[in-house]
């Protein structure tokens, strides 16, 4: 897989172009408050992490630097991880969805991955490109789109920037919003859904998903 992925990188920027490309992935969460708990009571966090690791894999072997962020646990201020940031181009803050409190009981209703952007970024166009390349690449890889967020019951409103490939607005989103490069935050599917978690916790999906990521990454940075 990382030789397709350099491959790939070859066919989109060139022999050494790639290399000039700078993209940062943040670990969403941090360990003092470290998101949702799944159902088998591992913090998001983790999970987070975890798919993280396996994106810089994936975009290193594509010859694409990749700053970190957050993977430490200690990024309290949501702020701070944008200002980290300065100068790459692109941010790209993975996660791992829940759904609203009063609908924990019938969670396993809910499944699928989305993306996120702010209306606030001054670069929001490329954004949306980004965000849409990446899920229609998580499509492409047998993975289905998330809904629910755009529904004003089910979910927060979130209108559909994108909804073929699960890409929704949502402007006060800190670290999209306070970006200055192109940025979008990613939920890679619901860890409050059995089934769904049983299946981001394979490293087989997480090697997929870092892919279709990588992929998504390199055609929009092209």
């Amino acid at each position: 897989m990382r030789r397709w992925v350099s491959l790939l990188a070859v066919c989109f920027f060139g022999p050494s172009a790639a290399a000039a490309v700078e993209v940062a992935v943040d670990v969403g969460h941090y360990y003092a408050k470290p998101g949702v708990i799944s159902v088998t009571g591992i913090p998001e966090f983790e999970y987070n992490k975890a798919l993280a690791l396996k994106v810089r894999e994936q975009l290193e072997a594509a010859g694409v630097r990749v700053r970190m962020i957050g993977e430490r646990g200690d990024y309290a201020d949501l702020y701070e991880r944008t200002r980290a940031a300065r100068g790459v181009d692109l941010f790209v803050s993975i996660h791992h969805d829940s759904v609203q409190e009063q609908y924990l009981p019938i969670a396993d209703k809910f499944s699928g991955f989305s993306l996120f952007v702010s209306r606030i970024n001054p670069q929001v166009a490329k954004s949306v490109v980004c965000a849409s390349a990446i899920g229609a690449q998580m499509r492409k890889a047998g993975f289905t789109r998330s809904l629910y967020h755009a529904d004003p019951v089910l979910g927060e409103s979130r209108p559909f920037a994108d909804e073929a490939n699960g890409v929704h607005y949502f402007d006060n989103l800190a670290v999209a919003k306070s970006a200055t490069m192109p940025a979008l935050l990613f939920e890679a599917g619901v860890l409050v859904n059995r089934t769904e978690e049983a299946m981001l916790a394979r490293p087989e999906t997480k090697a997929m998903m870092a892919n279709a990521i990588a992929q998504g990454v390199l055609q929009c940075l092209s």
